[in-house]
């Protein structure tokens, strides 16, 4: 099982709930896994074309990615960050 960090901004899908396992052998199986139970959230974290959006980070542990065939192994840790701006 796969441990997911959800940001503040996506907790309007998790009804608030901002840690929650899933599965997958991906960063992608797991945000689909995700998707099945919170309808819309891997949207707002992966375009049309399967990529990161560009205001959204992804870590496995320390380790940012911006691949979602990134393989994980279980018991990985998933951070999933909006990134800020301003000005």
């Amino acid at each position: 099982m796969i441990r997911v960090l959800i940001p503040s901004q996506l907790t309007a899908y998790t009804d608030g709930v901002t840690r929650v396992p899933a599965a997958g052998a991906t960063v992608d199986e797991v945000l689909k896994d995700l998707d099945a139970r919170f309808p819309g959230i891997r949207f707002r974290v992966v375009d049309e074309q399967d990529r990161v959006r560009r205001h959204m980070r992804i870590f496995v542990g320390l380790e940012e990615t911006r691949a979602v065939s990134r393989p994980l192994s279980d018991g990985d840790e998933l951070l999933i960050f909006g990134a800020l701006s301003g000005g």
